[in-house]
């Protein structure tokens, strides 16, 4: 399955970047659109329907698995209270693990910041590429606990890579969960994290945020794999290659949660491109594909030299991953030949962490590029959760860091 993930990933996104314009942005569906008052606590449901998939006409995942649409209450960056769109999953199988079901705080990948891309709306429109390896996890039993993130699919722009904001909603998302009588999970429920690249900024995030904002959990372990734990690195190794997008979607998402306005630093090209980006989904991103970030700007400095200045140095600073220890044992796989993260921002983040007292074992591989990365990070999830959650002990690799 691995394998057909990681093709299946490849050729959508060349199918759609090269013979497929960007969508016009469909009105958002009344299912995302917040109440006037909010729920108090955290993790709290607002509303819930039931999530059907395009892909399965027929129904037939019904027979296997609960899912559901969810909007639910969690707190961004700057403390508002908001309201978050995600999706929880749940075997109809009966848990035959230690104790009760395992929930997976599951972290999306780069899906773009486009209402239209949030997974939750990907399910039943269109192809959500996670599902690939949401599978392997449903059929062990374990339920998921999916967040779209601030502002991807309701109101507001998407703060793309926002530490604080992403961490939060994947946390919030698991006390869902764990809330909703139709799912049979718990406060007792033990917890893990994991995601990819964007989600695992996301998974490391909460991970590190844990502690102090939902000490309830059961956080048993959290699988953390090529993450952009220092956005300082990613102008360099992106800007006019394929994934050039990729940093437009963090200068937008952090500049909206941030409240600074681009119009200064963007030129005619540069402004027209970012109103065009704020519909864009992942499988777009060829048509933003290797081109450079200083043809944008006013002054003709690319996003590398830009982050240095401020108020961007302080807003990318503020997204360092690895300054707190996590609270529970994390497996950070990343690949040498990764073409977006550097494995050196990987290797970085596992060393803070050790540095911090965490329980981190590294896992670094030879597969090529960052599509094929997330090979290694699918196929060694499983063992290492199933320990977690059997109460075994974890092995750290920080002795050779």
């Amino acid at each position: 399955m691995a394998a057909l993930a990681a093709s299946s990933i490849a050729v959508a996104m060349t199918v759609a970047g090269a013979v497929a314009p960007a969508a016009a942005e469909s009105p958002r569906p009344a299912f995302y659109e917040a109440p006037a008052s909010l729920p108090s606590a955290n993790g709290e449901l607002i509303r819930s329907e039931k999530l059907n998939f395009l892909l399965d006409p027929l129904k037939v995942h019904t027979v296997a698995y609960d899912a559901t649409r969810v909007l639910y209450k969690t707190t961004n960056r700057t403390g508002k209270s908001i309201a978050v769109s995600g999706s929880v999953i749940v075997p109809k199988t009966k848990w035959v693990g230690p104790g009760t079901r395992p929930v997976i705080g599951y972290a999306v990948g780069t899906q773009g910041i486009g209402d239209s891309c949030a997974p939750s709306r990907m399910f039943s429109e269109g192809f959500e590429y996670e599902s690939l390896f949401m599978a392997g996890m449903l059929a062990r039993g374990y339920a998921i606990a999916m967040t779209d993130y601030e502002g991807l699919g309701t109101a507001g722009m998407h703060t793309y890579m926002d530490r604080v904001s992403q961490g939060r909603a994947v946390l919030d998302i698991v006390r869902t969960a764990q809330r909703m009588p139709s799912t049979g999970l718990n406060a007792k429920s033990p917890v893990a994290f994991v995601g990819y690249s964007q989600g695992g900024a996301g998974a490391a995030s909460a991970a590190e945020l844990a502690g102090s904002y939902a000490p309830e959990l059961k956080v048993k372990g959290t699988v953390a794999s090529a993450v952009p734990a220092d956005l300082r690195a990613l102008p360099e190794a992106i800007d006019g290659s394929l994934y050039s997008l990729f940093t437009w979607f963090a200068i937008a998402g952090l500049t909206a949660s941030y409240d600074i306005d681009m119009d200064p630093y963007l030129n005619a090209a540069g402004k027209e491109m970012y109103s065009e980006i704020e519909e864009a989904c992942v499988f777009d991103l060829l048509k933003s594909a290797f081109t450079n970030s200083e043809d944008y700007t006013t002054d003709g400095a690319g996003l590398t030299e830009l982050i240095t200045r401020e108020p961007f140095k302080q807003m990318i600073a503020d997204q360092r991953i690895g300054r707190t220890k996590p609270n529970a044992p994390v497996l950070v796989t990343h690949s040498l030949l990764d073409d977006v993260v550097p494995h050196r921002v990987g290797k970085q983040l596992a060393t803070d962490w050790c540095n911090k007292g965490g329980n981190v074992r590294l896992s670094t591989n030879a597969t090529p590029l960052h599509v094929g990365g997330m090979l290694n990070h699918a196929t060694e999830i499983y063992a290492f959760l199933g320990a977690r959650f059997a109460g075994l002990p974890a092995a750290s690799s920080c002795w050779r860091l």
